[in-house]
């Protein structure tokens, strides 16, 4: 008796931790399911049976200042679609990654906080990176879901990209160029202006 009360008590357990979980999946996302810990450690290892595999990508700078902070955007494409969440991490030889609107930060990784809807195919979660203080290079991690948004982890589909980030002096785009030129071509006034005043000074002295 005492044996089987041991096992009931067990499984009511591990059921109670498979039903938070999916809760804390499907409603406030989750860390540590990015692909940085390995392959088995995704979305994929709760969230299975969509009909068809959505495409995630990263897309923001590939080349950092040290300790300057870049603009990201995660993307989860196709699949399900009937909403979307994600995990994003950083690897462990530096970067900051703070969380834009709709996602919050857990155990030092990016996840959503709120099932997000799709918009024109798309589902889009922004936040930013601050480059470490020393030359180096990093490597984003994400895993993303496509959901059919039925209430439990079967019927999605998810997806997992990485993003390599090298950081240097004089990396990133601030659009300098475009500055420059323009700096140039009014630093010509000035003396444009000065050269016909003198000519101007000869000629009043021939007459």
């Amino acid at each position: 008796m005492r044996s089987y009360l041991a096992s009931l008590g067990a499984a009511g357990v591990v059921s109670a931790c498979l039903v938070s979980g999916s809760a804390f999946a499907s409603a406030g996302g989750m860390s540590g399911h990015s692909g940085k810990q390995g392959s088995s450690l995704t979305c994929a290892s709760c969230h299975t049976g969509g009909g068809g595999s959505p495409t995630v990508t990263i897309q923001g700078p590939t080349t950092l200042a040290p300790g300057a902070t870049g603009n990201y955007t995660f993307i989860v494409r196709g699949g399900p679609a009937s909403g979307a969440g994600f995990n994003v991490a950083v690897s462990d030889n530096g970067g900051t990654l703070n969380p834009g609107q709709g996602s919050t930060k857990l155990s030092g990784e990016l996840t959503h906080n709120g099932v997000r809807d799709f918009s024109n195919g798309e589902a889009r979660f922004d936040f930013t990176l601050v480059a470490p203080s020393t030359p180096g290079s990093v490597t984003l991690y994400g895993a993303g879901n496509s959901v059919n948004d039925n209430g439990t982890e079967q019927g999605d589909a998810s997806a997992v990209t990485t993003l390599n980030v090298t950081v240097a002096a004089g990396g990133g785009d601030d659009g300098g160029g475009d500055d420059e030129g323009g700096c140039a071509a009014a630093g010509g006034a000035p003396l444009l202006g000065a050269a016909l005043v003198l000519l101007g000074t000869r000629l009043r002295r021939r007459r």
